[in-house]
């Protein structure tokens, strides 16, 4: 059905449920011409539902949902973490990298995902304003979150859409990207094209959005211009509720490994990572002692994640190398399920690769034996430690309920208990906060102190985000840019 009184959009009494499951409860919505909108709300709220119906992704529920004439007939693109998800999955089936000889296969590359005239003045303007020609050759898999988002943001813009929805466009991208994503925002919304962003926070709401959505439990709290919604208390409420509070800890796993007393837990002497001719890793010195907790920071692309590959056993480039881990030198005969048996990790990789139909107490489970999935038989014992988990974060009312159900912040909490059942050495959180409100931003930072205060496990943090860091970090290491690169510099507290 096509509106004829000039609106954009209108939705009327629409419900939509997921797996029997109501996320989107009897909401109605008018979207004017002239109107640029963002969908704000907490976890779980219906965004992702919202943006899935307008997209053409679901196509099912009651109610009436009537396009304008010009989304009727115009594209709509969609940028967000399950498309992310989506790509990698797809490159990740079709890797046929132990038939070559070079045992690698890139997958589908940045220039590729783009699309467009390769020729087009207007898409080499965008790779530049973007600043991701320096990547365009490599694989979908081996760049970083915030490349990725830009990636698919270029994308969707060269499809000249009608309605172009983006999913927390500043998530994964560091304080310098996001100032530019910012100014890209900004610019993009004085266009013609319509634009609905979805938020967590409402201070990730450009200046340029005129009217605000806000959503709770798939209900509309409010809708309308924007100072005229900011100022309901009901939405200030929503927006920023009580901190959660923490139980105690659950009782430690047994390790099968004994922690040498006052020994180093990593140590990295002049090491050097390159992939061909481009060089990632450049003379770095760093040591984890024990009681220290680091932060690691620096730009998109810097080399971060390379750098954490390399103590978790991902990454064969160690081999040869002066690093080494637990008291005991990298390539002397540890396995890699030796070396990961120490680590619990949280990274948006693992996030995205997560097996689909387990349940949030399989999930948690699974991290006993490091696998994506649930492939081994559990005791008694663990599964009580995999429930005391879920009930120290707050997620105890959720041990049933289907994984892929979730909103994505609510999965990233489930995996941080999934990281903890161990008891591991080294908790390694890569962007733990990605995908998360302030609430629950808020909720794992505090989760991780408190793991830092009452047990032995040392923190490893990575984040972009200013002001995203748990108050235990007492080390501090940068990637510095250069010359020709990034060097790393390293400060202590005391």
């Amino acid at each position: 059905m096509s509106l004829t009184d000039g609106a954009f959009l209108r939705l009327d009494s629409l419900n939509f449920a997921y797996r029997a499951l109501p996320v989107l409860k009897n909401l109605s919505w008018t979207w004017h011409d002239g109107q640029q909108w963002a969908c704000v709300g907490p976890n779980g709220a219906g965004k992702t539902s919202l943006a899935g119906l307008l997209s053409r992704q679901f196509d099912w529920g009651s109610g009436e949902l009537e396009r304008g004439a010009a989304l009727a007939s115009g594209h709509c693109s969609y940028v967000c973490f399950e498309q992310q998800k989506s790509l990698c999955d797809r490159d990740k089936r079709l890797d046929d990298s132990e038939f070559r000889s070079d045992a690698r296969d890139p997958g589908t590359t940045v220039e590729a995902a783009i699309g467009g005239d390769v020729g087009s003045a207007d898409r080499q303007r965008w790779i530049e304003r973007l600043g991701i020609g320096h990547i365009l050759e490599r694989g979908l898999r081996f760049i970083s979150t915030g490349e990725m988002r830009k990636t698919l943001l270029l994308r969707a813009i060269l499809q000249q859409p009608e309605l172009l929805i983006l999913d927390s466009p500043l998530d994964g991208l560091d304080r310098a990207s996001q100032q530019g994503m910012r100014e890209i925002l900004d610019q993009l919304l004085a266009t013609p094209m319509h634009i609905l962003m979805l938020a967590r926070s409402l201070e990730d709401i450009p200046a340029g959005v005129s009217h605000l959505l806000v959503l709770d439990e798939g209900s509309v709290v409010a809708a309308g211009p924007r100072d005229e919604v900011l100022s309901e208390p009901r939405v200030q409420s929503l927006m920023t509720p009580p901190p959660l509070r923490f139980a105690e800890l659950p009782a430690p796993a047994d390790r099968p490994y004994q922690l040498a007393p006052g020994a180093a837990r990593l140590e990295l002497r002049d090491v050097n990572v390159s992939y061909g001719a481009t060089r990632v890793l450049a003379g770095v010195n760093w040591t984890l002692g024990p009681g220290q907790h680091c932060n690691i920071a620096g730009p998109n692309g810097c080399g971060k994640t390379t750098l954490l590959s390399l103590v978790t056993g991902d990454n064969h480039k160690a081999y040869g190398q002066d690093i080494t881990l637990f008291g005991r030198r990298r390539g002397s005969g540890e396995s890699v399920w030796d070396i990961k048996q120490k680590f619990g990790q949280v990274d948006t990789q693992l996030h995205l690769n997560y097996s689909r139909g387990m349940a949030v107490l399989e999930v948690v489970v699974s991290g006993f034996f490091d696998s994506l999935g649930l492939y081994d038989d559990w005791g008694d014992k663990q599964l009580e430690i995999a429930r005391a988990w879920l009930a120290a974060l707050g997620l105890k009312a959720l041990a049933r309920a289907p994984f892929d159900t979730l909103s994505f912040g609510i999965q990233r909490m489930v995996l941080l208990a999934r990281a903890m059942v161990k008891s591991p050495a080294i908790l390694i959180l890569d962007e733990p906060c990605l995908g998360l409100d302030r609430h629950h931003t808020q909720a794992i930072l505090d989760a991780v102190d408190h793991i830092a205060r009452h047990s032995d496990t040392q923190v490893v943090y990575v984040s972009h985000s200013v002001g995203e860091m748990p108050a235990c970090i007492n080390q501090w290491l940068e990637f510095v840019p250069v010359a020709g690169g990034f060097e790393l510099t390293l400060r202590e507290s005391g």
